[in-house]
């Protein structure tokens, strides 16, 4: 199977930017294996690209939240016929620490980093199998800027940028192609979900999904590892990528820093 025109199976496809990765890569020639909890929105994008695009489209319902759900997602992608995985379906919330309790809490972990890491895992494994494969994590400028927001939906993000930039490292060399997208504001129906106005943000700060998915997909064809679209000069995040590196060397010691040995002392 080649990536170039594998199935993709995609989460979060019943609206935002799944639907359009849907309408993208279809029109790219690839099958799709919809993965959400609206079965009528699925299935109205799926008739509509059928006759637009004549691609196959396999729709799978499922509460990503739910742990027989998820399973079924691992398993079908360790059935062997998918090539790449869009792991998108994610949640805000509404409020930060302060308004939300255990459960809303649990229910972003879950969605937004246990579900995706174990989809990225099970997708990884079979990819390694097939000798080839893609998995792009949809991630958030926001995992850049932690003192913004609430802190937890930052916090998630993040993971996935982490997890995409550990796999990349780890799995390049074993055929699996492994990409971070961080999309700043974008206007889906996560802002309405969440309690937020996206119409209340200045102009100019809020990127439509077509937009950003189709900057995401050349970022895709690039083979690059983290795509952020919205930010003009990839300068800036690479120098943050190297200064990173250049402190991997002082980041574990037998001895405490100097700045700290008196406070030891004492």
């Amino acid at each position: 199977m080649s990536i170039a025109k594998g199935t993709a199976l995609i989460t979060g496809a019943s609206t935002g930017l799944g639907a359009v990765y849907a309408d993208r890569l279809a029109r790219r020639g690839h099958g799709l294996v919809l993965v959400a909890r609206d079965a009528a929105r699925m299935e109205a994008l799926a008739e509509r690209l059928r006759a637009e695009t004549g691609v196959a489209i396999e729709i799978v319902p499922a509460d990503l939240t739910a742990e027989a759900d998820v399973a079924r997602i691992e398993a079908r992608l360790a059935a062997g016929d998918i090539g790449i995985l869009i792991n998108n379906a994610g949640m805000s919330l509404d409020g930060s620490v302060l308004e939300n309790g255990p459960a809303e809490i649990t229910r972003i972990v879950t969605l937004n980093i246990a579900t995706p890491t174990r989809l990225a895992a099970a997708a990884a494994k079979a990819f390694v199998a097939q000798g080839e494969g893609a998995i792009v994590n949809i991630a958030s400028v926001l995992a850049l800027a932690p003192e913004m927001f609430d802190g937890i939906y930052s916090g998630t993000k993040a993971h996935l940028l982490n997890l995409s930039q550990a796999m990349s490292a780890q799995l390049s060399n074993k055929g699996v192609y492994t990409q971070a997208v961080l999309p700043g504001a974008t206007r889906t129906e996560i802002w309405e979900r969440s309690g937020k106005d996206v119409d209340s943000f200045p102009e100019g700060f809020v990127m439509e999904a077509g937009d950003l998915v189709d900057a995401a997909l050349l970022g895709f064809d690039r083979r690059e590892t983290v795509t952020i679209p919205p930010l003009p000069d990839m300068g800036q995040f690479d120098a943050m990528q190297q200064a990173r590196a250049a402190m991997g060397p002082n980041l574990s010691k037998s001895r405490v820093a100097e700045r700290y040995r008196e406070a030891v002392a004492a």
